[in-house]
């Protein structure tokens, strides 16, 4: 448990470690996970706004965690509540008051709010104490909901949250809801782009390259896990590398129409063109200002190379597009084995595996089984043996992630 002057310290430490991040998903995830820890409490939610709404966006829960096999997640589906004071988190976005409980099975038949006992039935978890703070802007604007349940002392009993405990929570919020708003304009800048490409290309949506995004950081995150990567690399890397994998295709708002929507198979010229994609995407990040844009430049450029060297471009000037003459090769050929970057060979596993199960106008869903033997085919040939290991280990998070992210009708 923390002590007054180590709570002070963490909350200085968060004040300047979450104005660093800069994906939205992995905010979300930082703020539950740091406001857990220095409340020592065993779960929790958080809420993001969405009009009239709030979706239920990550959760976390250490007892349930630790029941899992080593290395494995808990797997979660997203949900809406309706804000309104009849639910404990509906009734802190309404009116912008947080809620200490100290036992949500005893609230009073006359409050206005009441506890839904039914996620505790399925998980078969006992909720007991419970904090809900909102998010608020500097305006007092309602961005989202924080919520932290079962506060353990030093023995692991569940017991109520204290003063001092809404206190730092709330003051935590208040840094939380800055660097929440300045995620959601990241990410609102990158779905523009992602916009513009899909104006261009049908296939880039934003469903799509969430999804995509999404399995690249867990498949990253659990290679990292092999290789002894350190947390604060780890943490740092995958905030870059989500947001970098989301924009993989943005170069194809340099191909023409006629190549980029023909309905049939492509010509030999026509497919030569197509290629040029990776290396215009590199090219929107060639003036590189931070680490971001030399990931988001990699990812561009190297996620069609193939682990047997037959992938493309292989090694271009990212300007002119020509062939840079490595050693007595006098042609172009493909980046091979680990001469691809990481993160393009994680893009790489991720973007086919999407494209695989997804519908689209060309072609059908294809089945979870017809997916992974495709997969498991292109093992030493398409993709780094070590990277579809990786993907056959968090193969049920990344069947979550999907569901997530659905397409539109």
């Amino acid at each position: 448990m923390l002590n007054e002057a180590k709570r002070l310290k963490e909350i200085i430490r968060l004040d300047t470690e979450l104005s660093t991040v800069q994906d939205l998903d992995i905010l979300l995830e930082r703020i539950l996970n740091e406001a857990r820890k220095i409340t020592d409490a065993d779960a929790g939610t958080i809420y993001i706004r969405r009009g009239d709404n709030l979706v239920f966006s990550y959760t976390q829960n250490e007892t349930q965690r630790n029941k899992l096999p080593p290395g494995q997640k808990l797997i979660f589906s997203t949900f809406i509540v309706k804000i309104s004071k009849k639910s404990i988190s509906g009734y802190v976005a309404a009116t912008g008051e947080a809620l200490n409980i100290p036992d949500v099975y005893k609230i009073s038949k006359s409050s206005p709010y009441q506890f839904d006992s039914s996620y505790d039935k399925v998980s078969q978890y006992k909720t007991t104490s419970v904090l809900t703070v909102p998010l608020k802007t500097n305006r007092d604007e309602i961005v989202g909901v924080l919520q932290i349940i079962n506060k353990q002392d030093s023995g692991g009993e569940v017991v109520p949250f204290d003063s001092e405990d809404e206190v730092v929570v709330k003051h935590f919020a208040s840094t939380a809801s800055m660097a929440l708003q300045r995620a959601q304009l990241t990410r609102a800048l990158i779905l523009r782009m992602i916009q513009m490409a899909e104006l261009r290309d049908p296939k880039e949506t934003g469903p799509h390259v969430n999804r995509v995004a999404s399995y690249a950081t867990e498949i990253y995150e659990r290679w990292a896990g092999r290789r002894s990567i350190t947390p604060e690399e780890l943490n740092r890397m995958r905030d870059v590398l989500r947001s970098a994998a989301m924009l993989h295709d943005v170069g194809k708002v340099g191909i023409s129409d006629a190549i980029l929507k023909k309905p049939g198979k492509l010509t030999t010229n026509e497919r030569m063109i197509m290629e040029t994609h990776t290396y215009i995407g590199a090219r929107l990040f060639l003036n590189k200002q931070s680490e971001f844009d030399e990931v988001a430049s990699m990812v561009a450029l190297t996620h069609h190379e193939n682990w047997d060297g037959t992938g493309y471009p292989g090694y271009v000037d990212i300007g002119t597009g020509s062939p840079i003459k490595r050693g007595r090769r006098r042609k172009r050929t493909g980046m091979k084995g680990e001469e691809i970057p990481i993160y393009g060979r994680v893009v790489a596993i991720a973007d086919v595996y999407d494209a695989l199960q997804s519908k689209r106008a060309y072609k059908e869903a294809w089945d979870e089984e017809e997916v992974y033997s495709e997969i498991r085919r292109l093992s030493g040939k398409k993709f780094d043996p070590e990277i579809v290991d990786v993907f056959f280990d968090c193969s049920k998070v990344l069947k979550s992630i999907f569901s997530r992210y659905p397409d539109a009708d």
